[in-house]
């Protein structure tokens, strides 16, 4: 059996008997860990995992992605195991996501980025938040934003999340790095994480929006994942990849295009997609149709200013700043 490294070397989880509440059971626990070319990053993410305070077990499945593996993560204890794999599906995030899911068994699955982190109890709330609606099959968390040395904390305000919601908003503090969800319910219900979209690109909220319309999500509504932003992004200003995916999600989506809110939002990320690639009369086009249909959606008015010159890729950074996206 090849040693954890030490920087990785974390407690032993805690017996049953350390378990506060002794008639509560813990499932196992498949924690999805997709890597692309940061390896310490992903060091301190793995870590975050195994160090949960969660009394049941842990399967960790680190998915290579376009890169060699590292299998001097690999560690073989029942209660917080890791496994090395690469991605033999489609390349990108969701293939590599849909690889770790389908190699596990556990009952419950969660994601976390390669450049995120869990923060203490994340896992144990989420868990018990499932077990107190066993009704429920998805549940997530709010997160805090770094981005470039500033902290943000982005809240739903909401411990209940709708297919309405979902429609209306892109809903980005539910983040994927904080999804957790049962196995069977996607498998036999909501499906595998889209490999259709574009690099990957908002698959997170088409899970979310699969999922909400099967059953509403549980969503604990502290900050619990830890979400950098900035440079370390791969997607932050793909604006061909965002709008081919916009596209794709509105299309799969008829929620969306139900909602005046919802839609305008829409095509506003598409006129400023547009806009942020110099395709004046595209932005142009959007930009009215999205303040035809909401007055009140921003989007449209900050596309015709990045068609005036202001830079879209400013806008996106100040707006990363303050924990929010286009």
């Amino acid at each position: 059996m090849t040693e954890l490294p030490p920087e990785l070397d974390v407690p032993t989880a805690p017996s049953v008997s350390e378990i506060t509440d002794p008639a509560q059971t813990w499932p196992a626990v498949g924690a999805v860990l997709v890597t692309h070319n940061r390896p310490q990053l992903m060091r301190e993410a793995l870590a975050s995992i195994l160090e949960q305070d969660y009394p049941g077990g842990i399967d960790v499945a680190v998915v290579y992605d376009r890169c060699e593996p590292d299998e001097s993560l690999v560690r073989d204890d029942p209660r917080r195991r890791v496994r090395v794999m690469t991605n033999d599906r489609t390349p990108g995030l969701a293939g590599a996501r849909n690889t770790g899911i389908l190699a596990a068994s556990a009952e419950l699955i969660a994601f976390c980025d390669d450049d995120d982190t869990w923060l203490p109890g994340k896992l144990r709330q989420q868990v018990q938040r499932l077990q107190q609606n066993p009704e429920s099959i998805f549940a997530t968390t709010a997160m805090e934003v770094l981005y470039d040395g500033d902290s943000t904390v982005r809240r739903a305000g909401l411990d209940v999340v709708t297919i309405q919601h979902l429609s209306r908003s892109r809903m980005a503090m539910l983040h994927s790095s904080s999804f957790l969800f049962r196995r069977a319910a996607m498998l036999d219900g909501f499906g595998l994480v889209n490999e259709d979209l574009p690099r990957s690109m908002a698959e997170d909220w088409d899970l979310l929006l699969r999922a909400a319309r099967q059953a509403p999500i549980q969503n604990v509504d502290e900050p619990l994942v830890r979400v950098l932003w900035g440079s370390a992004s791969y997607f932050n200003v793909a604006w061909q990849d965002k709008i081919d995916a916009h596209t794709l999600i509105l299309a799969n989506h008829p929620e969306i295009g139900q909602d005046k809110v919802g839609y305008g939002l829409h095509l506003g990320k598409l006129a400023f997609g547009h806009a942020a690639l110099k395709h004046r009369r595209q932005a142009l086009r959007y930009a009215v149709r999205a303040s035809r249909t909401n007055w009140k959606e921003p989007r449209g008015p900050l596309a015709i200013a990045v068609l005036l010159g202001l830079s879209g890729n400013w806008i996106q950074g100040v707006l990363n700043r303050r924990g929010h996206g286009i």
